[in-house]
């Protein structure tokens, strides 16, 4: 019997971008941002990426996991997440794994570790970057370990007789690229938002399948980074205030120019 597609969702529990600047803080002596009072969120193009899932499932069928990795990952983000749309979670959950000194090396690892124990998968859709880093590089990470085509900066994803057609945000326009299964595609944020859970989806997925598991279960080594923090300090901001003083206003407006010239403003 054909088993339907499996499509699994790479999703990253981060700060809610749309806080206030004021509330994230430097860290110097942990070399590290922290977010004061902000409450976690599914990345931004993370949750694009389980919303083009949610499509391809709609169309094609099959089911939909969502992957995430950290620490005190928050059930409540995870399971407004699944509601959405997915059939089951995994987690990669430890007090080892904070993401604010994982770098993108040891994410990758542990991603591709977790992804070899849900085998086998056709689709894998992450985000285009996360909004916490921006680096963008973890789910090519990913794909470069487990051996995978890779398709970036996704605008839409289709699946059709056995391919992933995906069309790609360029600078003027779009290219479409098209690819074998298995195959890992990021996503940008023009295939649209995801969609709210009602509150029957958000109870209904309390009954659906929750794995957690520990680093050690992966049975990995983690590599050493690539990235190393050696310090981090908040900008420095300097303020300075001169008057220019004239008899007209038009006087005052070619001194503001030349002195705006001298301080290489213009």
């Amino acid at each position: 019997m054909k088993r339907g597609m499996h499509i699994v969702v790479l999703a990253k529990v981060v700060p809610d971008p749309e806080g206030p600047p004021s509330s994230f803080e430097v860290d110097p002596a942990g070399r590290r941002v922290v977010a004061r009072g902000i409450p976690p969120v599914i990345n931004p193009f993370d949750e694009n990426a389980l919303e083009a899932a949610i499509r391809i499932k709609e169309r094609a069928r099959g089911t939909i996991t969502l992957l995430s990795l950290g620490r005190n990952l928050s059930r409540a983000v995870i399971l407004k997440a699944v509601a959405s749309g997915a059939d089951a979670s995994v987690l990669v959950e430890d007090d080892s794994l904070d993401q604010a000194l994982l770098d993108s090396r040891a994410t990758a690892a542990l991603l591709a570790a977790a992804l070899r124990s849900l085998e086998p998968f056709d689709l894998l859709l992450c985000g285009r970057q996360a909004s916490d880093s921006n680096a963008g590089v973890v789910g090519l990470g990913v794909a470069r370990i487990l051996g995978l085509p890779a398709v970036t900066f996704a605008q839409r994803v289709e699946v059709e007789n056995g391919k992933v057609v995906v069309e790609r945000v360029l600078s003027e326009g779009y290219e479409v690229v098209e690819c074998s299964l298995p195959a890992l595609v990021t996503v940008s944020g023009e295939v649209g938002d995801l969609r709210y859970p009602s509150l029957q989806a958000i109870r209904a997925a309390k009954e659906l399948p929750q794995r957690v598991m520990k680093p050690q279960e992966l049975g990995i080594d983690l590599p050493s980074p690539w990235v190393e923090t050696v310090s981090l300090e908040p900008p420095r901001r300097e303020r300075r205030c001169r008057l220019v003083e004239a008899d007209s206003p038009a006087e005052a407006g070619e001194k503001l120019a030349l002195l705006l010239r001298e301080e290489k403003v213009l």
